[in-house]
C-alpha cells in the first residue's frame, strides 16, 4: 500500500470517529468502512494536491453523482434526496458498487473539485467575533473573507441570530432577516455572555478564494449542496436561502491564492476601513508550511488587521497562542474561535470560544 493510500485511509477512519461520529450516522459508517477499502479510498488519489483528498471531498463527489441519478436504491439512504432508510447492513455494500461502477466520474470530480461548504451556520459563531473586533476598530470595517467559496458567510451583518443562553434567549441582527441562524451559547466557568450588537458596522466586502463559486448558478449551487452532509438536509435548505438572498446584492469575489495574493486582495478595499479578516474551515485544508505563510503574509500587510479565526487550533492560532492543550481538536473534537489583532509589535491572539464545527453550539470563553 502507498503511503499516499495509506493516509488517505487514516484520514477516513479520523473522520469517521472524530467528525461525524454523533453528528452524521451515515459519513460514519460510510467513512468507517472507506477507511478500510482499499478501491474507494484509493479514488481521493486523483486529489490534485495531498491536502485535498479527505472524507468530505469523497462523500461530495458520491452526493454529486447520486443527485443526477436519484432514483437510484441509493438514494433511500439520501435524506438530501427524500430517502429516509436509516443505515443499515444493506448501506455500504449499496454505496460501495454505486461509486465503484462511476469511478471514472468520480476521478473526474475528485480531481477537478475542491470541499466546499459554505456553511451559513458558522456565521452564528463568527458573529460575536467580528463585533468584537469592530468595537476595537472603533467603527465601521471592511470584511475579507479567505476561502470564501461563494461567499455566503459575507452576509453575517444581514442575517438574523438567536442564541440560546441556559434559559435565556439573546438576540441579533436585523429583526426582519431572511435568513434566521439559531445557536446553542454554553459559558464556560467564569466567562461572561458576549456582547452582541443589534448591528455590525460593515462598510465594504469581499470574498478571495481559489475556486469562487457563483451560488446564482445551479450547477455551481448543486456542488455547494453535495458538499453538505447527505443526511443534514436542514443545512442544504439553509444555504439554498442564504443564496437566494445574496443574489440581491452579491458580493465582489476574486480569484486568486490566499497566500500569494492576500495583498492585491487587501487592497481592493477601502484603506481607511480597519480590515478584518475571516477565516472558517479553510486553513485546515493548507499544507503547515503555508499555514506559517497565510499568517505571515497578514503581518506583512502593513495595517491594522483584526483576523477572526475558526478553525482547529492545530491548525490555525496555535503558532500565535502556543500551549493550549485545552483547545486540542485531536483532543476535544471542537474547533476555536479565536481573535488576533495585528498592528503594532507582536500580534496579540486570544481564543473565544469551542465551537462545533458547523456552527450549532459553542462554549465560550
Amino acid at each position: 500500500m502507498s503511503d499516499r493510500l495509506g493516509e488517505v485511509k487514516r484520514r477516513l477512519a479520523s473522520f469517521a470517529e472524530k467528525e461525524a461520529a454523533g453528528v452524521s450516522p451515515l459519513y460514519e459508517h460510510l467513512a468507517a468502512h472507506a477507511a478500510e477499502d482499499d478501491e474507494i479510498a484509493g479514488l481521493l488519489l486523483a486529489a490534485p494536491a495531498d491536502e485535498d483528498a479527505r472524507a468530505p471531498l469523497l462523500f461530495a463527489t458520491a452526493h454529486r453523482l447520486i443527485q443526477a441519478e436519484p432514483i437510484h436504491p441509493l438514494s433511500r439512504y439520501y435524506p438530501s434526496l427524500g430517502g429516509f432508510d436509516g443505515v443499515d447492513a444493506g448501506t455500504w455494500p449499496e454505496f460501495r458498487g454505486f461509486l465503484a461502477e462511476r469511478a471514472d466520474k468520480a476521478r473526474a470530480l475528485i480531481s477537478s473539485r475542491y470541499t466546499q461548504t459554505n456553511e451559513v451556520r458558522r456565521a452564528a459563531l463568527l458573529y460575536p467575533a467580528v463585533a468584537l473586533a469592530a468595537k476595537a476598530a472603533g467603527g465601521k470595517v471592511a470584511l475579507l473573507e479567505a476561502g470564501c467559496s461563494a461567499g455566503l458567510l459575507l452576509g453575517i451583518d444581514t442575517f438574523g441570530y438567536r442564541y440560546q443562553c441556559g434559559g435565556e434567549q439573546l438576540t441579533a441582527g436585523p429583526a426582519k432577516a431572511a435568513v434566521g441562524l439559531h445557536c446553542a451559547l454554553e459559558l464556560a466557568e467564569g466567562a461572561v455572555a458576549p456582547k452582541l450588537p443589534k448591528k455590525l458596522p460593515v462598510g465594504a466586502k469581499l470574498g478571495l478564494d481559489r475556486a469562487p463559486v457563483d451560488a446564482a448558478d445551479e450547477d455551481e449551487l448543486a456542488w455547494l449542496e453535495a458538499c453538505v452532509w447527505a443526511d443534514q438536509p436542514d443545512r442544504i435548505r439553509l444555504l439554498r436561502t442564504a443564496a437566494a438572498a445574496q443574489r440581491k446584492n452579491p458580493p465582489e469575489l476574486v480569484t486568486g491564492d490566499l497566500v500569494d495574493d492576500l495583498p492585491a486582495a487587501v487592497g481592493r478595499l477601502p484603506a481607511e476601513l480597519p480590515l478584518v479578516l475571516l477565516t472558517s474551515h479553510v486553513v485546515t485544508y493548507l499544507p503547515k508550511p503555508k499555514r506559517d505563510a497565510f499568517i505571515e503574509a497578514i503581518g506583512a500587510l502593513g495595517r491594522p488587521v483584526w483576523w477572526v479565526s475558526q478553525e482547529a487550533y492545530e491548525a490555525g492560532v496555535e503558532p500565535l497562542l502556543p500551549g493550549r492543550d485545552d483547545l486540542r481538536f485531536a483532543d476535544t473534537g471542537t474547533s476555536t474561535l479565536s481573535l488576533v489583532e495585528f498592528g503594532d509589535g507582536e500580534p496579540r491572539a486570544r481564543a473565544l470560544a469551542r465551537t462545533a464545527p458547523h456552527g450549532q453550539r459553542m462554549t465560550w470563553l
